[in-house]
């Protein structure tokens, strides 16, 4: 009940009780008048009392609410004009109409009837979008900014010294690097000492000097390993500087004809320690996986960024490592019941032709050995190769589809993940969840994404192929190896292939592998006619090439019609044919699929590093060989975002 009905019915409630008493007491009067008369005085004096008490109350009341009124108007006065809060109101043309007196003298004198975007239009745009509140900077101020729509005002709280801490504590929290000498052992071998000592002088020295100029502790832990400690400071600094030490100690080294080159890990985002050095290291395993020269930055749960990567790294493998990972393999393969192998989605004569070669490892072990294959999935390049699988009996009994392949799986099952990495492009994804133990071989540069816990990896960047790396590991099988001419000729194509006919990516190793599979009973002429191409597919490919232009200089980029669509080989093969163009050291296709994806393959003869550029646009591959694919965009759209992306990396651009 309200207060004023509480009082007035309280008042009606002592009037009745006075009328009661004064019909008692008249009542009583009338058999004893004395006693009546007393009794009606001593009302007459309650009812004085009662009346004068009640008038005084209401009179304290009275001024204690004209008091207190008061005070809290005066306080709400106060809190307007004197408190350091800002307040402006605005009508429905965002017009200011009232600043009050915090706005006038910190955020802008004249407001009043100008637009709300001249104190700033960040405002205009948070109010129609309806934002309750958000922190931003004026006058090199910040203030936390609430909107109250319905009132159209907005309050501005001045939160410079917050964001200023909080800005400082981003600023120094503890960074830690790995740095890694990519070629130092392979480069010093067998160097006089007095030639070595100066070359890991000048190393050193310019190093010591990058960290003096970023303010970078640095230690060094061996010959060719450095631990740097910095702030995050010191971090943007460094790759606002795109991280040119790379350059530097390469440039330097290069002058003494022996060129040496960085890599490095650097782990950031942690407040522990123990984390950012387990970030770190994970980070240079990434980068020398992805063929070293160049810097990764991880944090946790967070993309990583690469940095570098320019050059064409020296080749680092060793026939040492290829024996030990053969052997390694060999016993995987003797403890396994089975060995499955699966290629990545869309195999080309790479992925066929090394799966083909796991498979005669396991043959030669003496275990059951099976590829995954889907028959409706398959790349139109290795058509002809899968014709003349199909006329080798055995060959062909021992390939299954993805459904097979998963009632086949047993506890003691290896599967083997040949020509990728990446669980997302496996032909099928579920079966590494129901395979314990998983082998991975590629010769791809290591991405981000990797197939979780596999229990050997073989990846060589410096490889030409897959198909080359496993033709190693069939040299080192211990037992007395006899591959059927059919075998070794998908091997030996799929180096080809990759190769384009040992042009580009090939090593002194790709040809020892060549001769190895020609003793074992390679057929170069059956390899032409598995490579043989069809006068179709060459004149879809003649018309891609017409419609290529040349950007910057030596980037040469080809643009499909809009509403023509092109098998992702023969996208693939037009970058190939372009990069053959004078004066053309980079070639880009760009082209819609037939299931609406848009695809950007990319070529270089190796002065361009066109992973880092696919990368840029979520895709990736080889320094001299990369693509991607970008889905809900028109062709025109991704030309501009390739445009842009190699403006950054080759057009001056610093977004690095």
């Amino acid at each position: 009940m309200p207060k004023f009905l509480m009082k007035r019915w309280h008042g009606y409630h002592i009037i009745t009780l006075y009328v009661i008493t004064a019909l008692f007491i008249g009542i009583l009067a009338l058999y004893q008048w004395q006693i009546g008369v007393l009794g009606f005085f001593i009302l007459g004096v309650m009812a004085i009392f009662t009346i004068q008490a009640r008038l005084g109350f209401e009179r304290d009341l009275e001024k204690y609410i004209s008091t207190l009124s008061y005070r809290v108007n005066k306080a709400g006065e106060e809190a307007v004009t004197k408190m350091p809060v800002g307040m402006v109101l605005y009508n429905e043309e965002f017009i200011i109409q009232w600043v009050n007196p915090f706005v006038a003298t910190n955020i802008g004198a004249d407001l009043v009837d100008r637009p709300l975007e001249e104190l700033s239009e960040e405002l205009v745009s948070l109010v129609e979008e309806d934002i309750g509140e958000e922190i931003i900077q004026l006058n090199e101020v910040y203030y936390h900014v609430y909107f109250k729509a319905d009132e159209r005002l907005i309050y501005f709280f001045d939160v410079t010294e917050k964001e200023e801490t909080k800005e400082l504590f981003e600023e120094t929290k503890t960074v830690i690097a790995l740095i890694y000498l990519d070629n130092y052992d392979e480069v010093t071998q067998g160097m006089d000492d007095q030639v070595r000592s100066r070359l890991t002088s000048q190393v050193t020295s310019s190093l010591n000097q990058w960290a003096n100029e970023f303010d970078i502790l640095l230690r060094r832990t061996a010959s060719d390993r450095f631990v740097a400690v910095l702030n995050q400071k010191s971090l943007q600094l460094v790759e606002e500087h795109q991280f040119d030490i790379l350059d530097m100690i390469r440039e330097a080294t290069a002058k003494e004809k022996v060129p040496i080159t960085l890599s490095i890990g650097v782990g950031t985002g942690e407040t522990s320690l123990r984390e950012l050095g387990k970030l770190a290291q994970s980070s240079l395993d990434l980068a020398l996986g992805r063929g070293g020269d160049q810097v990764a930055i991880k944090r946790k749960n967070g993309k990583v960024r690469f940095y570098g990567g320019k050059s064409n790294a020296m080749e680092k493998r060793t026939r040492v490592r290829a024996r030990v990972i053969s052997h390694a393999l060999r016993d995987f393969v003797l403890e396994s019941d089975r060995v499955i192998i699966m290629g990545h989605k869309n195999p080309d004569m790479d992925a066929i032709g090394a799966a083909i070669g796991v498979l005669k490892i396991a043959d030669v072990n003496g275990k059951e050995g099976y590829i995954v294959l889907d028959p409706d999935d398959v790349n139109h390049d290795v058509q002809r190769l899968m014709e003349e699988v199909e006329r080798h009996d055995h060959l062909w009994s021992q390939f299954m589809t993805p459904a097979e392949a998963e009632n086949e799986i047993t506890d003691r099952t290896l599967l083997v993940v040949v020509d990728t990495h990446k669980p997302s492009l496996v032909i099928e994804p579920k079966l590494l969840d129901q395979v314990e133990r998983i082998v991975v071989l590629d010769h791809h540069r290591r991405g981000e994404e990797f197939i979780e816990d596999p229990v050997l990896v073989y990846m060589e960047p410096y490889a030409s192929s897959t198909a080359e790396l496993v033709t190693e590991l069939l040299e080192y099988q211990p037992k007395q190896l006899k591959m059927d001419r059919l075998e070794a000729t998908a091997l030996l194509a799929g180096i080809i292939v990759d190769t384009k006919s040992f042009a580009v990516r090939t090593g002194a190793r790709t040809f020892d592998a060549a001769s190895f599979l020609r003793s074992n009973g390679a057929d170069t002429t059956l390899v032409q006619k598995l490579l043989k191409e069809d006068l179709d597919q060459y004149v879809k490919r003649a018309r891609l090439v017409e419609s290529a232009e040349y950007y910057l200089e030596g980037f040469a980029i080809a643009t499909a019609r809009e509403g023509e669509t092109f098998n992702q080989i023969i996208i693939a093969q037009a970058a190939d044919t372009l990069l053959m163009m004078k004066d053309v050291v980079a070639s880009f296709v760009i082209s819609k699929r037939q299931d609406g994806i848009v695809s950007i393959s990319a070529r270089s003869l190796g002065e361009i590093n066109v992973q880092v550029i696919m990368e840029r646009l979520d895709g990736g591959g080889h320094l001299t060989n990369a693509a991607t694919q970008l889905e809900d965009i028109s062709l025109e759209e991704a030309k501009h975002m390739l445009q842009e992306a190699i403006e950054i990396d080759y057009g001056g651009g610093n977004d690095r």
